[in-house]
């Protein structure tokens, strides 16, 4: 990707701070003192369980929701100032995956740069083929969305993600509904695309083995509060009650199995 010199864009991850950041929503607080800082081409995992407030925090970080009180910093300047959402290049891939049907998958990759008019027809589909291959779907330009399966669907969203060549990347649940073998392939996407662009990675999850499998560092929250915020083994060794009850469920049969 070329910006306006000509000059290719490098990507590379900007940091990210969350201070005292609060949110309500009808009088319930959702977010509580929120206070992050997540360093540049880190990834890091926002875990907790369904209604904690996990993808709420998501979207403010990426401005889609304004606090009550508190600040989100890109870089060390607050995302409501002039310029600065413009000036870091930020995406998102959404739980649904969010892919228009009406659009083939090359269509859904290319679609912001084709709407904004950033590219030629020619540039566009390098780029798509490009973005489609780091994903493993080299060649799917012209399917349907429908006949995607939903691991298929989620790798054209980040895909799509990737077309801007963003510092920041945020996934909400990006495995949710998906089976373990493909939970397993979302997760090594995650990893690789770190290690190629060293973009900071934000993600959201319930997924407890996600979590463990992909992160520098995990952020458990719960009733919007963060609990504990540290390396795999710093969470899985934290005694805070909170902490080991959803570390630790596990469903157990009430009846001996015969």
């Amino acid at each position: 990707m070329m910006n306006a010199g000509g000059n290719k864009i490098q990507s590379c991850g900007v940091r990210v701070e969350v201070r005292g950041l609060h949110k309500s929503f009808n009088g319930d607080a959702v977010l509580r003192d929120i206070n992050l800082d997540v360093a540049p081409g880190e990834v890091f995992v926002i875990m907790g369980p369904s209604g904690s407030g996990k993808s709420v925090l998501l979207k403010h970080i990426i401005g889609l929701e304004r606090p009550d009180s508190g600040q989100i910093l890109i870089a060390g300047e607050s995302i409501e100032a002039p310029g600065v959402m413009e000036r870091h290049r930020m995406a998102m891939v959404f739980q649904s995956g969010a892919l228009l049907n009406s659009l083939t998958v090359g269509e859904n990759v290319g679609l912001y740069l084709s709407e904004h008019r950033l590219k030629s027809e020619t540039e566009i589909a390098t780029i798509v083929a490009e973005k489609l291959s780091l994903v493993g779907l080299k060649g799917s330009e012209a399917r349907n969305v429908s006949e995607l399966s939903g691991g298929m669907k989620k790798r054209v969203s980040i895909a799509r993600a990737l077309v801007i060549e963003p510092e920041l990347l945020l996934y909400d649940e990006p495995t949710s509904e998906l089976d373990p073998l493909m939970s397993v392939t979302i997760a090594e996407e995650i990893v690789n695309l770190n290690e190629r662009s060293r973009v900071t990675s934000i993600v959201v999850s319930h997924d407890r083995d996600l979590a463990f499998g992909i992160a520098d560092r995990i952020a458990l929250i719960s009733e919007g509060r963060i609990i504990t915020v540290g390396s795999a083994s710093d969470v899985r060794a934290c005694q805070n009650p909170v902490v080991q009850r959803f570390l630790n469920a596990s469903f157990k049969h009430p009846h001996p199995v015969l």
